[in-house]
Formats: C-alpha cells, sequence, structure tokens
C-alpha cells in the first residue's frame, strides 16, 4: 500500500513541477503594450454646414513583442475609426485615425467611443471623441 501512495505522490509532485514551469514559462513570454498619448480628442464647436470632422490618435507599442491591431469599432455608424494595418514594432508608433460625419444628426453636443482590440496589454482600449455641432445659421 505504501508503494502505491508513493508512486502517486511522485507522480504528484512531478506534475505540480511540471505546471509552475508551464505558468512560468508562459509568463515570461515577450508581449505588446499599447499606450495612446490621448484617449479623447475634442472637436471644439463645429458648424453643421461642416458636419464631417478628423482627427488622430497616436500610439507606442511599449511592449516587447510587435503590437497588432486587430479591430477598431465605433459605438455609431456615424463615427469611422481607420488604423495602421501592420504589426508595430517595439518603441515604434503607430495611428488610430476618426472621422465624424454629423450630416443628418441633432446639433448638439456628441460624445462617440472607438473600441481598439489588440494583442497586446490591455487588449482592449477606448479613445473617445466629442464635440459640438451648432445648428447652421
Amino acid at each position: 500500500m505504501n508503494g502505491i501512495k508513493l508512486c502517486r505522490m511522485k507522480k504528484l509532485i512531478l506534475l505540480s513541477l511540471m505546471l509552475m514551469l508551464t505558468v512560468g514559462y508562459a509568463a515570461a513570454q515577450k508581449k505588446a503594450s499599447i499606450k495612446f498619448e490621448k484617449l479623447t480628442y475634442n472637436f471644439g464647436t463645429f458648424s453643421e454646414k461642416d458636419p464631417i470632422q478628423k482627427c488622430s490618435f497616436t500610439f507606442t507599442n511599449t511592449g516587447e513583442a510587435p503590437l497588432v491591431i486587430n479591430q477598431a469599432m465605433a459605438s455609431c455608424g456615424c463615427t469611422v475609426p481607420t488604423y495602421t494595418k501592420q504589426p508595430i514594432a517595439p518603441g515604434e508608433k503607430g495611428t488610430v485615425s476618426v472621422t465624424y460625419n454629423g450630416k443628418g444628426k441633432f446639433p448638439g453636443h456628441f460624445k462617440k467611443a472607438i473600441t481598439i482590440r489588440t494583442n497586446g496589454e490591455p487588449e482592449m482600449t477606448r479613445i473617445y471623441i466629442e464635440g459640438v455641432m451648432e445648428e447652421a445659421k
């Protein structure tokens, strides 16, 4: 009976050691990391006569592996994001450009979110645009 318990104990110790090594290896993997210079862009006040507004958000890969943006999705169809498609090397910069089209929208204050999904840390980041569209006079 003791021989069976000893054998099981050895297996348990071996499995535990393998688990710790696997976790340590996974933690040691180099990862990308995205850091935006700013998370909100304010267009200020603009006229309904000129409803299309554009801006860019600059980010840096502060990680140790290439950064890839997998998706940039706006909270509204009036907001269209475009982004750097190729992998961003560590220490390099990329951009997310955003076009807001207020045509057909009610004048007044707006705030829209753009969700950025990457292979880095954090996996998801939200950036925002806002402004005030005044009624055409």
